[in-house]
């Protein structure tokens, strides 16, 4: 069997978004709009992905390489309508295979649906995707009979009854490869815009004897991005799907509609996520693990059992053994934690390693950046690190050694030793008692 196209329209200009972002690489969970659709149309099955862009678009260009390397990208010079704009993806249609036509800025379309999408193509000369909107005014309307779509009708073309027809066209389309580039070569412009429509189509399918069919999805999965309202709608409708995903795989969110995730947060079985916590993208938590409140993390993996936050800041490159505890106001970055170590308050561990079971006193910092280059600070297996520390990297604290509190640590401290890096205390007897005389001579005032 030939291999599926799709074909990914991303040729928008998106004015409606009030930025300088092209429309398709807006965010929602972390990821552009684009990425969205080519994750989904991956997760289809479709083998060869064929992406059409607007001229002078390298930015999206570029995203497209990052997210698919294997897709190919195309540009549309000419904005002559939808037909037009999969017709510059000729080359790819050519070699054979049924073709899923989709548009890069609905980001919510699952996998599933398009797969089901394309199998329809199999059979049929055209498949189209449509959905039954709370409110249809101004969708073109699918008309169907006897299961066979014989229109789609522009609200601005339908009559009374056919506006009453809840059945509206969601934009995604399947061909069969057997007609797909016969019937998009038909498509004639002749209409007040002097485009394309990829909707006639259905039209000269049905001139040719040739059946066309629907399948439907919801309102949500289908939503199109085009201003900003609608991106924050996505993305709301994208956090309840990935909250709902998070709990039938077993993780405990306490206050569900308070946790922002990413798309590709993972969370394991027995995971517990309090209020407020913030997930960007890269996160994995481990089995067992629980997120404290107003916690944010990125990059990081959390290891079975671990706890974080409240509070806690978990940047790329974190990451945390079984059972290792980051505590409120901490923060870590390119930083591995042991099993069962501790770091339970007010820390920066940046560019560090620390040893299982070693602790970090309140208030310690890994100096490790010189305005220039990083260095690396390695506290060993059971280490302690005494509060209000500063190890100035690179620097290794050894297994079982102790830096006393209020140390500046510029050398190495070895295995099992003592490390102080600190003036010694000077105790002045009588020093208040003269200074206080000293300001009443003055006669400075002051204030309870």
């Amino acid at each position: 069997m030939p291999e599926r196209i799709a074909i990914v329209l991303a040729a928008g200009e998106g004015t409606r978004m009030a930025s300088n972002t092209p429309k398709v690489l807006h965010r929602i969970g972390g990821r552009t709009l684009l990425a969205h659709v080519l994750d989904a149309v991956r997760g289809a099955g479709i083998g060869r992905v064929a992406v059409v862009l607007g001229p002078d678009r390298d930015d999206v260009a570029a995203e497209v390489r990052r997210t698919t390397p294997e897709s190919e990208v195309f540009v549309q010079h000419d904005r002559r309508g939808t037909a037009h704009a999969v017709l510059a993806a000729r080359k790819t249609i050519e070699r054979g295979g049924d073709v899923l036509i989709v548009y890069g800025d609905t980001p919510l379309l699952r996998s599933e649906t398009l797969r089901e999408l394309i199998e329809a193509a199999n059979d049929n000369a055209v498949a189209v995707l449509g959905f039954r909107p709370a409110d249809p005014a101004g969708y073109g309307r699918l008309l169907v009979q006897d299961g066979e779509l014989v229109a789609i009708r522009e609200e601005r073309d339908a009559n009374s009854e056919e506006k009453k027809v809840d059945l509206c066209n969601a934009g995604a389309m399947a061909l069969s490869g057997k007609h797909a580039l016969a019937l998009l070569d038909r498509v004639k412009d002749d209409n007040a815009k002097r485009e394309f429509y990829l909707t006639d189509v259905v039209a000269l399918a049905r001139a040719d004897k040739l059946k066309s069919v629907v399948r439907e999805a919801t309102e949500e999965e289908v939503m199109g991005v085009n201003d900003k309202p609608q991106l924050a709608a996505a993305e709301a409708a994208l956090q309840n799907r990935l909250r709902e995903q998070a709990m039938k795989a077993g993780a405990t969110l306490v206050a569900p509609e308070t946790v922002h995730f990413a798309a590709d947060t993972r969370l394991a079985r027995d995971v517990v996520v309090e209020p407020y916590v913030v997930f960007g993208p890269g996160v994995v938590v481990e089995e067992g693990a629980v997120i404290r409140s107003f916690s944010h993390l990125e990059g990081a993996h959390v290891g079975a059992g671990a706890s974080v936050g409240p509070y806690a800041r978990l940047r790329p490159g974190t990451k945390l053994g079984p059972k290792a505890r980051i505590g409120n106001f901490v923060e870590t970055k390119a930083a591995e934690i042991g099993a069962g170590a501790k770091a339970n308050h007010l820390t920066y561990l940046g560019d560090a390693t620390v040893g299982a079971n070693a602790n970090v006193g309140a208030g310690t910092i890994t100096c490790n950046y010189d305005g220039i280059d990083k260095f690396k600070t390695e506290i060993g297996d059971g280490a302690f690190v005494g509060s209000n520390s500063a190890l100035v990297a690179p620097v290794k604290i050894g297994d079982g050694a102790y830096v006393a509190s209020g140390s500046v640590i510029t050398g190495n401290v070895p295995p099992n030793a003592l490390g102080v890096g600190r003036a010694r205390q000077v105790n002045k007897e009588g020093w208040a008692d003269d200074f206080r005389a000293h300001k009443g001579k003055k006669g400075a005032g002051g204030h309870d």
